[in-house]
């Protein structure tokens, strides 16, 4: 990976290390670990941030209806907000979740702050 200050390198997440030191990541994959690790972690999670994450995965086990869905779409997006600040413009933040049987699809759309670039994540979680 070219390191330059247009590019710096981020360290990959999950972190892992092998034997040339921690692996890196670009940009793009730092945002969508940083979307991973919002997305996943349950709020009181985090000791030291109790406030931080949004648990989708208990989402699985809700009733499929719209009025979650906007629950849900607004609690993500200002966690992602705050969770993203600096790298990402709070207000591009577009979430889109939809859900069918056991299988759920959240669709993330973002600028970066940087550069202005548009960039856009699908996680999908439960059964495929």
């Amino acid at each position: 990976m070219e390191r330059r200050l247009s590019h710096p390198p981020y360290l990959a997440f999950p972190l892992r290390i092998d034997s040339e030191g921690p692996r890196l990541a670009d940009r793009r994959q730092h945002i969508r670990g940083q979307i991973e690790q919002v997305l996943f972690t349950l709020a009181g999670e985090r000791v030291f941030r109790p406030d931080f994450g949004a648990g989708v995965k208990a989402l699985l086990f809700e009733p499929n209806s719209a009025p979650l869905w906007a629950l849900t779409k607004r609690r993500l997006t200002a966690s992602l907000a705050q969770a993203l600040a600096g790298e990402v413009s709070p207000k591009s933040i577009e979430v889109d979740i939809s859900g069918e049987d056991s299988r759920l699809l959240i669709t993330v759309a973002y600028t970066l702050a940087a550069i202005g670039h548009k960039e856009r994540q699908q996680f999908e979680i439960g059964e495929t």
